[in-house]
């Protein structure tokens, strides 16, 4: 076992030792610790991960709405496309996507132990997909408020208990949340100047759709190796 996984599975039995059922250990990269935890457990185990000694996770570094209504799904099933640059998830299936899946939405949070210097990452899924709602970490970490109301903002994701949960990169009045899997990709409106109204209006958007396709490996002389790699030609002295 490496140093880096030694380090991995003793922040593991750490977690263990506080929150014992608490919240599920998902799957990860080597170098990397992730968990999940139901929402009604949220704050308490949040208040724990910062507290708790040899825990000490006093830095929220990012927070992140999270869309599954593609998760598992293989967009493109060409010959000529790269798969791993246009799949969406690890395991395919044929089933097409519904926008009504339970806990389609979900918040990832990004944990710093500075005293520590170790990381890990939780994940919480919204109970209803109507309305996906979970309980605002702003108490825990103050950093938390603007990361929240991007995610509400982009996502739709509500955080009950935010202090001032409104939009903060979108334009008043705009329809619907970018950042959805299934939010059109010419957006629902679009603006421009009204020169008699000397003011900027909304209007329907006038994009005409086209359809997006993958990238495409072609053969060409161009990337041959014996060519790519051959060295340069000497040129002669100048006359």
């Amino acid at each position: 076992m490496t140093r880096s996984a030694e380090l991995i599975e003793a922040l593991a039995a750490q977690v263990a030792t506080h929150l014992s059922g608490g919240l599920s250990r998902v799957a990860a990269l080597a170098d990397e610790l992730a968990y999940e935890v139901e929402p009604e457990a949220l704050l308490p185990v949040c208040r724990t991960l910062r507290d708790a000694a040899g825990l000490e996770f006093q830095m929220l570094m990012d927070l992140a709405g999270v869309d599954y209504l593609h998760h598992g799904l293989s967009e493109w099933q060409t010959q000529s496309a790269t798969h791993s640059g246009f799949s969406r998830g690890r395991q395919a299936r044929s089933a097409a996507p519904d926008a009504m899946q339970p806990r389609r939405f979900g918040v990832a949070y990004q944990l710093l132990s500075i005293k520590n210097n170790q990381r890990l990452r939780l994940t919480v899924r919204c109970a209803d997909t109507a309305e996906p709602v979970v309980d605002s970490v702003t108490d825990v970490w103050a950093s938390a408020n603007w990361f929240e109301r991007e995610a509400f903002d982009l996502f739709g994701i509500i955080f009950r208990g935010h202090p001032d949960l409104r939009r903060i990169l979108t334009d008043y009045g705009f329809i619907g949340h970018p950042f959805r899997k299934d939010f059109p990709l010419i957006g629902n409106v679009e603006v421009r100047y009204d020169p008699e109204k000397r003011r900027v209006v909304y209007q329907p958007v006038s994009i005409v759709p086209r359809v997006l396709v993958p990238k495409v490996i072609r053969q060409d002389n161009r990337y041959d190796p014996a060519l790519r790699d051959a060295p340069a030609p000497r040129q002669g002295p100048q006359s």
